[in-house]
């Protein structure tokens, strides 16, 4: 691939150890897929930040970036982590990991990454502009920014992603370059829709069906909104390998796609019964453990669950957790939500994920939730049971203990 002066100095190791490793693992991709040359970046989204995903071998990595003297060349956020970083303690999460959690964390700090520890970026700061070019890992942050933002990412590895963060570029091929950005399959929408769930079902569903490509969406309704559309593209990614999704007049590059020729797939609500059927334990279950916030939760969804726990109690012996980022609890706190969750007996997480929680070490035996993306990676990658529902039924059974749909 074409590489200016400036890159090839990179490559040379003439700007340091760091970012001469960070241009090798960006070519070695830029060959692998084909680009022609390299790009800047206005912002990176980091993942792989969690010990129970990059373990002692990415200390060790991230380790010798630090001793090489590595600083971020772009502004830079984080991904969840294996502990609520306000918490870890009191929920009884293990010392060992916790130890291992932050010394990672420490060895970003070292390196000017922002923080953030969160897998909604966009609303804590790092927002791109329309149709600037970005470097982001995690999945929903992915989709989402291509999709309801319009930047344009590939779907990148922690590993590539932090490459970029180091030096400020990435390859330009896939999503960068606007052919690719075209719609493969049109998705008639005929089920009903009414809150979150109903959305990520549809995003899981629709992910199984297309693996990996870019559905132009017809059929949601004019009032979908952020947190609806998150939902939707994180389960998306979840099920398929999807990074962009374009919605008929919720979008912004939705007007620009045509369907003539295109492939057709319809969705309708006996689909997505099936799919929470699938990712669902059976009714009749002592619940231990509620989880909400699969992406992280948004103001307006802590707002919602404020409102429907106001005077009432949350079942002794029932853990309900709500995961959001540090800056939306301040939000919260401001507003009010955060005292009244927290005098029901639910607790506000900040920076953990439940996927990367060590469920089985605390616990956990049935966890609800109203995530198609959380139930899916807490079935493969834990032994528990899992009950998928709205978030009403999820906070019911947080306050009843029982698990009845």
């Amino acid at each position: 691939m074409y590489l200016t002066k400036d890159e090839e100095a990179l490559l040379r190791g003439e700007e340091g150890e760091a970012k001469r490793l960070a241009m090798e693992i960006l070519v070695a991709l830029g060959d692998i897929y084909g680009a022609e040359r390299m790009v800047k970046v206005d912002s990176v989204h980091i993942s792989g930040t969690s010990y129970t995903s990059c373990g002692d071998a990415g200390i060790h990595f991230l380790s010798r970036l630090v001793r090489s003297g590595a600083k971020l060349a772009v502004p830079s956020t984080l991904n969840p982590v294996s502990i609520p970083l306000n918490r870890w303690r009191e929920l009884g999460f293990p010392e060992r990991l916790a130890a291992k959690q932050l010394e990672i964390l420490s060895l970003y700090k070292l390196m000017g990454a922002a923080g953030g520890y969160t897998c909604h970026p966009y609303l804590v700061g790092n927002v791109p502009r329309y149709g600037s070019h970005i470097s982001w890992a995690e999945s929903s942050a992915i989709v989402y920014a291509n999709s309801m933002l319009g930047a344009r990412t590939n779907r990148e590895g922690g590993i590539g992603a932090l490459a970029s963060a180091l030096v400020g570029l990435t390859p330009l091929y896939g999503y960068h370059l606007a052919e690719n950005r075209r719609a493969t399959v049109k998705v008639e929408v005929e089920a009903e829709l009414i809150d979150a769930l109903d959305y990520s079902l549809l995003g899981y569903a629709i992910g199984e069906l297309i693996i990996d490509g870019v559905p132009l969406i017809a059929g949601l309704p004019s009032q979908a909104g952020l947190d609806e559309l998150k939902a939707m593209g994180a389960s998306m990614a979840t099920s398929g390998s999807i990074a962009l999704f374009h919605a008929l007049n919720l979008t912004p590059e939705a007007g620009l796609m045509k369907d003539e020729g295109l492939p057709k797939l319809t969705i309708d609500s006996s689909m997505l019964k099936q799919v929470r059927e699938k990712l669902s334990s059976n009714g009749g279950l002592t619940v231990d453990c509620v989880a909400l916030g699969c992406p992280h939760l948004s103001l307006s969804e802590l707002k919602r669950i404020a409102s429907f726990l106001e005077g009432r109690k949350v079942k002794e012996g029932v853990r309900l957790w709500l995961f959001t980022s540090e800056g939306i609890k301040r939000l919260g706190e401001e507003a009010g939500y955060v005292d009244i969750i927290e005098a029901a007996g639910g607790r506000i997480l900040t920076g953990g994920c439940v996927v990367h929680t060590p469920l089985e070490e605390i616990g956990v035996e049935v966890l609800a939730t109203n995530s198609a993306k959380a139930a899916h990676y807490c079935l493969s990658l834990h032994e528990v049971k899992v009950c998928i529902g709205s978030l009403k039924e999820c906070l019911e059974a947080a306050l009843t203990g029982r698990w009845v749909y």
